[in-house]
């Protein structure tokens, strides 16, 4: 029977703080496509701010966003242990391997429409005020 667990202190939370930020710098520093969510990321928000958006269609990005994070840290995560569970080579981890990248794109993929839905209109009215009406 493990032992019981300590209660939390704050000091052991900022350590998984710490241990949780790690993890993102290093899967910043190693995954390309992380790179690319990272100027993804950063263009959006700037396209945003410049079209001031409305908070309402802040927490639709927001979401849009943070799911593309989340999937490439899982998929990031998957692979790395598929590494250490088969350093050599298995059909089964490299199905493992492209469904995690599959769940990445389907994320990125939505996160794009959701983008599109979501500024399209902030780019029309700009557009409207420099040269008429644009519509699609």
């Amino acid at each position: 029977m493990p032992p019981p667990k300590e209660n939390p202190s704050v000091s052991s939370r900022l350590k998984s703080v710490g241990y949780a930020l790690r993890g993102l710098s290093f899967m910043l520093k190693t995954q390309h496509n992380a790179w690319l969510h990272l100027a993804a990321t950063v263009g959006v928000i700037l396209a945003a701010s410049f079209l001031q958006v409305r908070l309402e269609d802040w927490r639709w990005l927001i979401v849009a966003m943070v799911m593309v994070w989340v999937a490439e840290a899982f998929n990031t995560a998957v692979e790395y242990v598929c590494n250490v569970v088969s350093p050599g080579y298995s059909e089964l981890v490299k199905h493992a391997k492209d469904i995690a990248a599959g769940a990445v794109l389907v994320c990125a993929f939505g996160a794009a429409v959701i983008g599109f839905l979501t500024l399209w209109p902030y780019v029309e009215l700009m557009l409207d005020r420099f040269h008429g009406p644009v519509s699609l």
